[in-house]
């Protein structure tokens, strides 16, 4: 008869996708789960740290869910009744277009003890990692961080407004709507503003796509740039010391990088 555990849920941030960019915190919780559920962004390496758990899949990506996120909230609970402790895996920083407040907010009232261990985001892991400073003095003294896509499959409102700022925008899942973006900020600046795109961002298969608000449509085209990924809007972009050369050199042109070793 197994022995009964606490039921216990421990959301955890896995990171951007590197491996080694998850935290001491978060590999002690997956050593101590009895079930993980993880999602499709998560480095799945990092599931051999729980080699005594149920491991499941509760991925969602667009047009493909394994699961809704009401089958996944109730499979956290059940699981954690039957099992113990269910530690619920996420791709960057759980609380960053990771709902993971909603699902601590749906368990709780089912009486699970609940605990957060904060990943590090793509939104600011990825561009970090390719050079990318999403503040710079007297160049950007902000940054948005925006999701591409609302719970109404529509692109955020919230691009208009940061389209006329001077600050730096990083866009989440909004590679579909990239069309849409580069058409506000066409209608909205009359400067052609750096654009990077990182696909699969701090992993051995990313790829990088740098451009303008101009060329960037025809670059991801011809590059079969598409999800998962990142895309940074701003002048940061082009004062990045690892690409300042290279941008000097073709900004007038249609440019990119595409595998590069930027170290």
């Amino acid at each position: 008869m197994r022995d009964l555990k606490t039921p216990k849920l421990t959301i955890v941030g896995a990171g951007p996708g590197d491996a080694e960019l998850i935290t001491l915190k978060a590999i002690k919780a997956l050593e101590s789960a009895d079930v993980v559920l993880y999602d499709a962004l998560v480095n799945e390496e990092l599931l051999q740290y729980a080699a005594n758990a149920e491991i499941v899949f509760v991925g969602k990506r667009l047009g493909c869910h394994a699961y809704t996120q009401g089958q996944i909230n109730e499979l956290i609970v059940s699981m954690a009744h039957c099992y113990g402790h269910v530690v619920r895996l996420k791709g960057g920083d759980p609380f960053i277009f990771g709902r993971g407040s909603e699902e601590i907010e749906y368990v709780e009232k089912f009486g699970l003890e609940t605990a957060i261990v904060p990943g590090i985001s793509s939104a600011l892991g990825v561009p970090a990692a390719v050079g990318i400073s999403l503040t710079q003095r007297q160049i950007a003294e902000s940054f948005w961080v925006i999701t591409g896509t609302t719970s109404n499959h529509e692109l955020s409102k919230d691009v208009h407004l940061a389209s006329k700022s001077a600050a730096t925008v990083v866009i989440l899942m909004g590679m579909h709507k990239l069309e849409e973006i580069i058409s506000i900020y066409k209608e909205n600046r009359t400067d052609d503003l750096p654009i990077a795109i990182i696909q699969n961002g701090t992993k051995n298969n990313e790829k990088k796509v740098v451009g303008t608000i101009n060329s960037i449509g025809n670059l991801v085209i011809k590059n079969k740039v598409s999800s998962p990924a990142i895309i940074v809007i701003g002048e940061v972009v082009k004062n990045t010391s690892k690409l300042t050369s290279y941008f000097q050199e073709h900004f007038d042109d249609e440019f990119i990088f595409q595998n590069l070793n930027l170290e």
